[in-house]
């Protein structure tokens, strides 16, 4: 390529981006000019502007203040609604059970201030937890909040763009049983930055059972990635286990996940106070 076929295709270039430009701020009925140069009648700053290319001199269109003002809010608008629209599909992957999407700190009753500081202070400090590779051992009493705590979690990360699934160990064993390749759905969950898994000591203790456990627990384990469990079993039971499968089951959940009891009043025994007060009102008892 020659002097000339270089000086055709930057000046081919410079019209390209010249029409273009032109294009994104077209003249509008109040525009004027001034010393030879189209000014805009809103912002009064230059629609037009001069330079030189290989010597001639050239008038180009270029962006005035208030388009480029207009240009910046179409783009962050954008950007906005494609991460709602992710934070969308995050949490309808995030979460099996559709009720939980709506289980978030502005609907916390504030009942359990201790627990629900450290679920944010989680939140708010993953990114320390992601590089420690530490997730939650939340454990304490049935109907105690363990499950909400941690959906509030799921959903303030959510919020972040942070990939996040919450299921339960229940829903976990229904799948393994029912496929061959175990391996492959365990190693599904690294898909998920954060995985939640609800509820561990209600599935029956039969070694295969347990067994399962064991190969859920060390798969996420030996991912590095942060996981949050829930359960009703006393943390004497975790720290002190009776069998070699319960130890090589709580050696690994110690080791990836710091221990927060949860000490709340059953919340669910709170509620069915509360709606039976109620039917016996609408019943005049």
């Amino acid at each position: 390529m020659n002097a000339n076929d270089v000086q055709n295709s930057i000046t081919l270039a410079v019209n390209h981006i010249a029409k273009n430009a032109s294009q994104l701020n077209k003249q509008n009925a109040n525009d004027y000019y001034e010393n030879g140069l189209l000014m805009c009648g809103k912002c009064h700053t230059p629609k037009q502007c001069r330079g030189f290319l290989f010597g001639v001199e050239r008038t180009v269109t270029c962006i005035c203040k208030c388009r480029a003002e207009e240009l910046q809010a179409e783009r962050e608008r954008e950007e906005y609604e494609k991460r709602l629209a992710r934070v969308h599909e995050l949490r309808k992957a995030g979460f099996p059970e559709r009720e939980l999407q709506s289980q978030t700190f502005s609907h916390d009753d504030g009942a359990d201030e201790r627990t629900m500081r450290a679920m944010k202070n989680f939140v708010e400090h993953y990114d320390d937890f992601r590089r420690m590779h530490k997730g939650l051992l939340l454990y304490g009493n049935s109907g105690s909040g363990k499950t909400f705590a941690a959906a509030c979690v799921v959903n303030a990360l959510i919020d972040k763009g942070v990939a996040c699934l919450m299921t339960n160990f229940g829903r976990v064993f229904n799948t393994l049983w029912g496929t061959e390749q175990k391996q492959a759905y365990l190693d599904g969950f690294n898909q998920f930055e954060l995985l939640v898994l609800d509820d561990l000591g209600a599935e029956r203790r039969t070694e295969f059972a347990q067994e399962l456990v064991f190969q859920i627990i060390d798969s996420r384990c030996r991912s590095g990635l942060p996981t949050i469990i829930t359960t009703n079993l006393p943390i004497e039971a975790i720290k002190k286990p009776q069998t070699i499968t319960e130890t090589r089951i709580y050696d690994r959940i110690l080791q990836m996940c710091h221990p927060v009891e949860v000490t709340h009043a059953s919340r669910r025994r709170k509620k069915v106070v509360e709606s039976f007060a109620a039917t016996n009102k609408l019943l005049g008892l």
